[in-house]
């Protein structure tokens, strides 16, 4: 076939939900799509997410759902305009999976199994005519502007026409993504912000006693209270876990990214749990200061403010005995617990990562400004949200985006 009449070439470089979702988007548009991904196989990082039951998206009603995107709402929503969580929902019905609203609004498959969907839409896009290439490890350009990569057989070059790079972002660096491409990007000129944790857990510091006896245990519920970026008092109830340096858990991921902010501004910062949410301090006063006879304060604790032994422990951790001995205190101390947080826990662990390609080097159709016919997607773009679906949510709308737009600058250029 002569070449002008050969369907242009399209390199997918990276194998989870948005690159997944690009090369599926753009190959419908009759696309010739080589999708390439560093491991021995795709959505290695999606199957490990949905170890544990897969939260594909969530239920809340939009504009809410776009506010969890914090400063980047405006552009996420753009994309959900086109890929919402509804469409998520349909999309994998196609595969027959069907999903089901948890009680936090969650939504899972009925399954909670990532496996089936993953090994469904692989099928689909190998029937469809997407080309894999795995343990494919991009490098950058040659310099004759085709791509490089490395693989067990040696460095390899491929000549595309267009390139949607969904590289991810710095967490879980086992499953793939490992921030290496960051360097490479900004040499190009492309504007990168330095990519830091996200949906983390933070160290504070323990004594000895506390990491050894209570390291592991829930907290709940209890109530978080903070400053956000703009100096407001903010306060969320739900669930966290102490860990042998600090806290974690879906409710201090939820504030992450504030708690982040605060540590980089001021160098640390402080988060008040009220220990005790079902009881307001008056009552909670009295309660204590009931007579406890021969029982340990511990134990007292536990009757009469309903603390467990992890809270309880917090409470020893934070005061001194005088100040134990004062009811008064201890009833306010007990409502807003002070925790000072050090820093986030190394990027290598986290969830996700913030920072990455800044939006303002993209145009809508997530096509690098300084970089024509180079697209980016997913993690590896500079948003972030907390879990609960919300990060799948935006990596499958983004990957659509900018699959379809590699599709049209592609059509534009045989026009």
């Amino acid at each position: 076939m002569p070449e002008a009449l050969l369907p242009p070439r399209l390199a997918v470089i990276g194998g989870g939900p948005a690159g997944l979702m690009a090369a599926e988007t753009a190959r419908a548009a009759g696309i010739d799509v080589h999708l390439f991904d560093a491991k021995g196989s795709v959505g290695r990082k999606f199957l490990i997410a949905g170890k544990g039951g897969l939260n594909l998206t969530h239920s809340e009603a939009r504009p809410a759902f776009d506010g969890r995107y914090r400063e980047r709402a405006a552009a996420v929503g753009r994309w959900l305009d086109a890929f919402d969580a509804d469409a998520l929902r349909a999309w994998a019905r196609e595969f027959g999976v069907d999903t089901y609203v948890g009680s936090s609004g969650r939504v899972f498959p009925t399954d909670r199994k990532a496996a089936p969907l993953l090994r469904g839409w692989v099928r689909r896009l190998k029937d469809a005519g997407v080309q894999f290439h795995v343990q494919h490890r991009w490098l950058g350009w040659n310099d004759d502007g085709t791509l490089r990569f490395s693989t067990p057989e040696g460095d390899t070059g491929f000549a595309a026409d267009a390139t949607v790079l969904a590289l991810g972002g710095g967490s879980w660096p086992q499953l793939g993504s490992d921030g290496a491409w960051t360097d490479t990007l900004v040499q190009r000129g492309v504007e990168v912000a330095p990519l830091a944790p996200a949906n983390c857990g933070f160290d504070i510091g323990w004594s000895a006693h506390l990491a050894n006896r209570h390291a592991g245990a829930p907290l709940k519920p209890v109530v978080a209270h903070w400053r956000d970026g703009q100096g407001r008092e903010q306060a969320l109830q739900g669930e966290c876990v102490l860990t042998e340096t600090g806290i974690e858990g879906s409710l201090i991921y939820a504030i992450a990214a504030d708690l982040r902010e605060a540590i980089t501004r001021d160098g640390d910062a402080l988060l008040h749990l009220d220990l005790a949410p079902g009881r307001d301090r008056q009552r909670l006063h009295a309660d204590l200061q009931k007579p406890r006879g021969s029982r340990s304060l511990g134990d007292h604790l536990r009757r009469q403010a309903g603390l467990d032994g992890a809270k309880a422990a917090l409470v020893f951790e934070v005061m001194d005995k005088p100040a134990l001995q004062d009811m008064a205190v201890l009833a306010a101390t007990i409502k807003r617990l002070p925790l000072r947080l050090l820093r986030p826990r190394p990027l290598a662990e986290t969830i996700s990562s913030a920072g990455g390609v800044k939006l303002e080097a993209l145009d809508d159709a997530l096509m690098l400004r300084h970089v024509p016919g180079t697209f980016c997607t997913g993690e590896m773009l500079d948003w972030e949200a907390p879990t609960g679906g919300y990060l799948l949510t935006a990596c499958f709308a983004s990957g659509l985006i900018a699959g379809r737009g590699a599709a049209e600058w592609l059509s534009g250029r045989r026009d």
